[in-house]
């Protein structure tokens, strides 16, 4: 059976004898156990012990696997964890080609330890320059977020796959912001997504968890000894808390859209506000590229403010809208990039990036719209 995006996200493709494994349990069982017995020598249940695999874990891979459209899946410790793992796939020597506007622990996970372990990188505005003209005789991967974090920038993956395929590079797409509920970047030529499972997978700001879902099974195999070597797999109630967030995946995005177009859209009547930066609006550089390879344009907005001043008195004085890190939970939240998610990234790129000190990032939730606006109307008159 064909089933759809909304109802892969509440029922796994599975035989009915699987299904009744588990006594018939409708919610899968969280497996809380570090290791599992043996019948015999060279006798398993298919699990020996946590670190490599877990039943619940397990579960949930296979679950995110099916969203994406991959071969395989990988259940991480954090989305950080989950990007640190890919990049003990390269070697020394290795040139990647990143966009220069990263989640600002990806960037400086690169900086620090990456480029420390002898990988070499090339940052540029993937959205717009030539991409082909980046490549090197020791390129081995193109990595960007589209749209990205938190500049709304959109790349074409399409096209930029056709380039990775041709040169005979990887090509990671980090698809937080988005989730697999609006795009697929498997499905468009990417060999491999990450995804910070924290925001819109798990969608209620309880637990931390990241994703790595791959088309290959020779990239698969090799992720598999890596994560087993490194125990940075997602721990089993971790899991369950994700797959619990995951059925209700298709009802929070299409809500929390349908409240980021109607709070972008008032943001524009605002005198304080300068710029407002969301794939929703016709006037988003993106947009058209956004309608030809997404289902939907998520629910993050960034926008620019008349100073910092007027800035930092909006974080204060926020009531409903949450002053916090991350995104993509049932909760708004509202960030200031320059002090917190982006604060180790360089000032220099920040800046041509765009990100300067006026600069906020708001994750829209689920609650009432007309809330939110009140909210925010409140804060800005303060």
């Amino acid at each position: 059976m064909d089933l759809s995006i909304e109802t892969k996200c509440i029922h796994l493709e599975e035989s009915k004898e699987k299904k009744l494994q588990n006594f018939g349990a409708v919610s899968f069982p969280i497996y809380q156990s570090a290791t599992f017995s043996h019948a015999a020598i060279g006798e398993s249940t298919g699990f020996d012990y946590s670190r490599s695999q877990n039943p619940t874990r397990e579960h949930l891979e296979q679950v995110v696997c099916a969203l994406e459209g991959g071969e395989a899946a990988f259940a991480l410790s954090s989305g950080m964890a989950a990007v640190g793992l890919l990049m003990e796939l390269f070697e020394i020597g290795d040139h990647i080609i990143i966009d220069s506007d990263l989640y600002g622990g990806t960037s400086r996970l690169f900086d620090a330890i990456s480029a420390k372990n002898g990988i070499e990188f090339t940052r540029a505005n993937l959205s717009e320059d030539d991409v082909e003209a980046l490549f090197t005789p020791k390129t081995k991967a193109i990595y960007l977020e589209t749209p990205t974090n938190p500049m709304m920038r959109v790349s074409d993956i399409e096209a930029i796959a056709k380039i990775a395929k041709k040169h005979r590079a990887l090509f990671i797409v980090d698809n937080t912001f988005l989730s697999p509920y609006f795009q697929n970047p498997l499905k468009l030529g990417a060999n491999i997504v990450v995804h910070s499972g924290t925001k819109f997978l798990a969608g209620h700001n309880d637990t931390l968890s990241g994703f790595i879902v791959v088309k290959s099974e020779m990239v698969a195999e090799r992720l598999r000894y890596l994560i087993k070597t490194t125990g940075a797999g997602l721990a089993p109630f971790d899991s369950w808390l994700v797959l619990r967030g995951i059925k209700t995946l298709a009802l929070r995005m299409e809500k929390a859209q349908e409240n980021a177009l109607k709070i972008a859209q008032w943001l524009k009547t605002q005198k304080c506000v300068k710029k407002v930066i969301y794939p929703g609006l016709a006037e988003h550089k993106g947009y058209e590229i956004m309608k030809k390879q997404a289902r939907g344009f998520g629910s993050m907005i960034t926008f620019d403010v008349e100073s910092a001043e007027k800035a930092k008195s909006i974080l204060n004085n926020v009531q409903l809208v949450l002053f916090a890190e991350s995104l993509g939970g049932v909760e708004s939240l509202i960030t200031y990039p320059v002090t917190q998610t982006h604060a180790d990234v360089p000032e220099e790129i920040r800046l041509k990036n765009g990100i300067s000190d006026c600069t906020l990032r708001l994750s829209v939730g689920i609650e009432n719209a007309d809330d939110l606006i009140a909210d925010l109307t409140q804060a800005f008159l303060a």
